[in-house]
């Protein structure tokens, strides 16, 4: 039987040039684990206060401003923050999903809460942050101080893979749980990292089945090239080789990210491996510096035309509460660059079904990267209205 919330979500997405769902970082609220490493009640607010401008005009603190320092044991946020991006446009949340093996779970709270009230009544979806944590997760330490892995990620194998499953089924059987093709969205971080991925996904998949879902639509997070070596000069697009061979490994589909390619661009090769070099000898010295403009010429591929290729945006970025001196800085981004922008990406998936026109949006509140949308002191709202008008046209 079709609900009522099926009918209303149904409706917004064919009034829609796109479905936007936003990556949401659940990190805002104090935890054991970042208590014993970081400080009694750390968060991640503790280095968005803390982070001071690098060079002259460099927008920092970035504070917030409607929400303020919120945290997110706090139903009332959560119902904000839902309400907020409901009325711009994005479609729902991609809550990052911790799972480290062996039924070792963290930043549970916050969607665990969602999940058992009922609340806020806002589509969602889970995105599997599969990688380790280390002294360096929240914030870079100086140079040459060893990189400490105190929660490390593994992938024990099938009892605790079905273990994981299991522990995700009631969210994916929720009414509010987004879909493509009928099937739970579910979104792997660090698919290169699962040397039995295959296995993985057609476990999951025969599980879905057999609790009476359709299956589960996985989609790879994959960068549309491999890490640039001091022996490799040439920059190159090697989206379409790296995509097709996850979606023929079983994915559904691929969240695509170029960043590390706009940047390898924008930089060129030797300004990259001579910094690289730089760097083993002298440590941080400088922020990594690039035009938002110039990045945005390069952010966007063919590749992503394709029916199961999902892109991204990104309104801005500035890694200094978390990276200090070594910080990667999109500098100059306004709300008006940020709107250009997202009129190319419209174009990327403007031919595609209106159920496969997604756009995942990098991100909804990750502060400590500067890679937020909600609003802050210096534009408020501006990049919610641009959003907006650019996908429902209003």
């Amino acid at each position: 039987m079709v609900s009522a919330f099926d009918i209303r979500r149904g409706r917004e997405m064919n009034s829609k040039k796109a479905r936007v769902i936003a990556f949401y970082l659940p990190q805002f609220h104090p935890i054991p684990e970042n208590d014993e490493m970081w400080g009694k009640g750390f968060t991640e607010w503790t280095n968005v206060a803390k982070a001071t401008p690098l060079f002259k005009g460099h927008y920092q603190p970035q504070i917030p401003s409607d929400l303020g320092f919120y945290d997110l044991r706090v139903p009332e946020v959560r119902e904000e923050q839902a309400k907020m991006a409901s009325e711009y446009g994005v479609e729902g949340f991609c809550y990052w999903h911790y799972w480290f093996g062996n039924g070792r779970r963290i930043l549970e709270r916050p969607f665990n809460e969602v999940l058992e009230s009922g609340k806020p009544d806002y589509p969602f979806c889970l995105g599997w942050a599969n990688h380790s944590w280390s002294n360096k997760t929240w914030k870079k330490t100086a140079h040459f101080t060893k990189d400490v892995t105190f929660i490390e990620q593994t992938y024990p194998g099938e009892e605790d893979y079905i273990l994981h499953f299991n522990t995700v089924l009631p969210a994916f059987k929720d009414h509010r749980y987004i879909t493509v093709d009928g099937k739970p969205l579910f979104l792997i971080f660090d698919p290169e990292a699962i040397s039995d991925i295959s296995f993985f996904i057609h476990l999951w998949n025969r599980l879905a089945k057999e609790n009476g879902l359709e299956g589960v639509f996985f989609v790879a997070r994959l960068s549309s090239m491999t890490k640039l070596s001091l022996n490799n000069i040439a920059i190159k697009d090697e989206s379409h080789e790296r995509y097709q061979k996850y979606l023929d490994i079983g994915f559904d589909a691929v969240n695509s990210d170029t960043q590390r390619y706009a940047e390898a661009k924008v930089a060129g090769f030797f300004n990259k491996a001579s910094r690289a070099v730089i760097r083993k000898i002298a440590g941080n010295f400088t922020a990594h510096r690039y035009e938002y403009n110039e990045i945005m010429k390069y952010f966007y591929l063919e590749e992503e035309k394709r029916e199961y290729i999902f892109p991204q945006i990104i309104p801005r970025l500035d890694r200094t509460p978390r990276s200090g001196n070594d910080a990667r800085i999109y500098v100059n981004s306004t709300p008006e660059k940020f709107e250009k922008a997202l009129v190319r990406a419209l174009k990327l998936v403007e031919n595609k079904e209106p159920e496969h026109r997604i756009i995942f949006l990098q991100a909804w509140n990750e502060w400590g990267e500067g890679n937020y949308i909600e609003p802050d002191l210096k534009f408020g709202r501006q990049y919610l209205e641009k959003l907006k008008k650019a996908i429902t046209g209003d």
